[in-house]
């Protein structure tokens, strides 16, 4: 028998802490809903500045700081020196491409499987493994990636949330299977998207830094005390953090001028990486997030309760990187970035075995009402980008 759903009260506002006046920044088109991102007297946004503060950092500087811990880790032997958690995108595949060609480490490569693999992600993991590349897939087991996929959605109004634990803490428990010490992701999000500039020179971040600013109140154990089982979840169970006290997760980002668009190229050319033939609902990008058919529906969410989508995300980075002018950007983000991703909705409700009335109603709960408003049975943002 289903069980029925209970929907609870939510206070969007208290709990992503937003500011109650809606406003976008006079650089990009990101707005100040976005969680955990900062705003300064003038109406510029952090992540904006953080660009404007990368021209004067010396990457030169920062490449000899890399290659002191890579000289310090690098394996004598055949064993792995490294651990890269990629699932053949574009970012990935260039942070373990350069590692393996230019600096001559031995990287593990780990990948965290999307909820409902695209065909074009499966393509591109497939590439990615022929460029080179040793392959650790993990697949937390089915039935409780959905039921935790369902839970989430109503819960958190994040259906991707079971896919967030994974990418982020399973290859550290790998990399303290292995005795592994660096695991390398991309950019630091905290910088590059907005984060306070205290956070703007990290170069690594611990394991449990990383669940209290990414996970705070829905931590893993979050769901234990809703009737999972350690047992179920396992694969991501990172509570004996004395395991994982000799691995430090550093972001490669703080080592390079992080660029999505040099990435693409980069990737494209050594790691058979190849973009999707068609942009993804809700934006205008096509080589950006394209390995999960349920990726879609965590954006369209954020719509819900911020009032900004993935448009907003990647037109805004484009502004940063000045391929893009801001005038652009508001055109792309009018277009794009209420749309509803309706091309895998029917995945999404078979995977979390929901009906569509059920969907609609969970959604509308996790609808900030300060942002919109129903006319005509149609919900309507009020606040939008100028």
């Amino acid at each position: 028998m289903k069980k029925a759903i209970k929907l609870k009260k939510i206070n969007i506002d208290k709990i992503y802490k937003l500011p109650k006046k809606v406003a976008f920044c006079k650089t990009c088109v990101i707005s100040n809903q976005r969680p955990k991102i900062d705003f300064d007297e003038k109406g510029i946004c952090a992540a904006c500045r953080y660009f404007e503060y990368k021209k004067t950092i010396s990457f030169k500087k920062r490449e000899e700081e890399l290659k002191k811990i890579l000289d310090k880790n690098r394996s004598k032997n055949s064993s792995y020196d490294c651990v890269v958690p990629s699932s053949g995108g574009k970012d990935s595949a260039y942070v373990a491409h350069e590692l393996k060609t230019k600096y001559g480490m031995n990287p593990l490569t780990v990948t965290w499987s999307p909820l409902v693999y695209t065909e074009i992600g499966f393509k591109n993991l497939i590439g990615f493994n022929k460029a080179g590349f040793d392959v650790i897939l993990g697949m937390m087991r089915g039935d409780t990636t959905r039921r935790l996929c369902r839970d989430a959605t109503i819960e958190m109004g994040d259906p991707f949330q079971p896919f967030i634990y994974g990418q982020a803490l399973f290859p550290m428990k790998i990399a303290a299977e292995y005795g592994i010490k660096l695991v390398f992701v991309g950019e630091n999000a905290q910088a590059e998207y907005g984060g306070p500039k205290s956070s703007w020179n990290k170069s690594h971040i611990s394991i449990s830094e990383y669940e209290k600013f990414w996970f705070s109140n829905y931590a893993v154990k979050y769901w234990l005390n809703k009737g999972y089982s350690l047992q179920e979840l396992q694969m991501i169970d990172t509570s004996n953090l004395k395991k994982f006290s000799n691995v430090k997760k550093y972001f490669y980002g703080y080592f390079r001028n992080w660029s999505n668009h040099s990435n693409y190229y980069y990737a494209k050319k050594y790691t058979n990486f190849q973009p999707n033939p068609e942009r993804t609902e809700g934006t205008f990008t096509k080589y950006s997030s394209i390995d999960d058919k349920l990726d879609t529906f965590h954006h369209w969410f954020s719509l819900l309760k911020f009032g900004i989508s993935r448009c907003t995300a990647n037109a805004s980075r484009e502004v940063r990187e000045g391929f893009r002018t801001r005038k652009e950007a508001v055109s792309l983000v009018k277009r794009y970035d209420s749309e509803f991703p309706k091309k895998y909705f029917k995945d999404f409700l078979e995977y979390t075995n929901l009906t569509k009335e059920e969907f609609f109603t969970i959604a509308d709960s996790w609808r900030n009402k300060k942002l919109w408003k129903k006319t005509n049975n149609k919900w309507k943002l009020t606040t939008k980008i100028i």
